[in-house]
């Protein structure tokens, strides 16, 4: 398979954290490439809440392998949408 560009990673990553979890993803919010592969971090609504602000969020990081593959995947952490960066 030809070498993966950072935005197709970040595409897959996604994919697989949405149908993993069954949550709904919010986006990429980082690709980095590394030795094994593509490393992508998601945000993901974890628990939907009115208003909205008040959501319950997760971040998650993702190892895409050289063929497209999702490697592993971790969640980092969860937070209130409400909350900033610590």
């Amino acid at each position: 398979m030809a070498e993966f560009t950072a935005a197709q990673a970040g595409r897959h990553g996604l994919e697989q954290i949405a149908e993993l979890t069954g949550k709904e993803p919010e986006g990429v919010t980082g690709v980095e490439r590394g030795e094994d592969g593509w490393q992508v971090t998601v945000e993901v609504v974890e628990d939907r809440r009115i208003p909205s602000s008040s959501d319950i969020l997760a971040t998650y990081r993702t190892l895409i392998d050289p063929d497209g593959e999702l490697a592993s995947y971790k969640r980092l952490r969860r937070y209130s949408r409400g909350r900033g960066d610590e």
